[in-house]
């Protein structure tokens, strides 16, 4: 906002730098399952009462819509905006199916697309591209759909409390997504992150490109029993090298 009320460009004068919400770094691991349910908006995680918190992220879903995105981009209805950040956090990490999208809502494929980009532009979601330096294999071309902030994707979907999140068929996607988030926002800076997929539907969920070109393969998975498959080693062969 400030950038555009300057009538000068700035360029050579001006360094971008991303903060995302509080990490699991600074609330402490004995707090995990609050920042999960919450997500790592300072007034939303410090909040002491679960429907207190619930009630100030759906505040900030109004207000956001209401007012913040009609400043930047104007001629988008809060309502089809709403409905259509609703509509990914449902498939949370869930390949972007543009077609599926534009008919739920009534709208053209190009005003998804436009729609998505908004949000990822305003750091509210995150289209995680594939990984596509395998050009043999057969691998997935479209990117991954992410509500970036899990208190966000919560409210979206009315979830007040860890028992509701528990229950809730988008437990694991929200788990990937936290996950995910938590780990970049780790990873040194000029990192690259993607995900792998083929169309033989064999997958990992994370691949980090580090600044010295080495790469992470990562799998996340909410279980009480986990363990390496044999398609993980042989996956995570092929990207890192060993």
């Amino acid at each position: 906002m400030l950038l555009q009320q300057s009538a000068e460009s700035l360029a050579g004068r001006v360094r971008y730098i991303e903060m995302p919400p509080l990490t699991l770094s600074e609330v402490g691991a004995d707090l995990l399952n609050t920042q999960w349910l919450r997500g790592g908006f300072p007034d939303s995680f410090q909040v002491k009462d679960d429907r207190a918190t619930l009630q100030w992220r759906e505040d900030y879903l109004r207000t956001y819509l209401e007012r913040d995105i009609p400043a930047l981009r104007p001629r988008i209805p809060a309502k089809t905006l709403h409905r259509f950040w609703t509509m990914p956090a449902h498939s949370q990490g869930g390949l972007l199916n543009a077609s599926a999208l534009a008919e739920g809502l009534g709208v053209s494929g190009q005003s998804v697309r436009h729609y998505l980009e908004l949000l990822v532009d305003l750091m509210l979601v995150r289209s995680l591209p594939p990984w596509h330096e395998h050009v043999s294999k057969r691998l997935v071309r479209s990117p991954k759909v992410y509500v970036r902030d899990s208190g966000v994707l919560h409210a979206l979907l009315g979830l007040g409390s860890l028992e509701d999140l528990l229950r809730h068929p988008v437990v694991g996607g929200s788990w990937a997504g936290f996950c995910i988030e938590t780990l970049i926002a780790a990873a040194p800076a000029d990192s690259a992150a993607y995900f792998y997929g083929t169309a033989a539907g064999a997958e990992l969920d994370l691949v980090l490109r580090l600044p010295d070109s080495t790469n992470w393969a990562i799998e996340i998975k909410r279980t009480t029993t986990p363990k390496v498959s044999r398609g993980f080693r042989r996956i995570s062969r092929q990207i890192t090298g060993c």
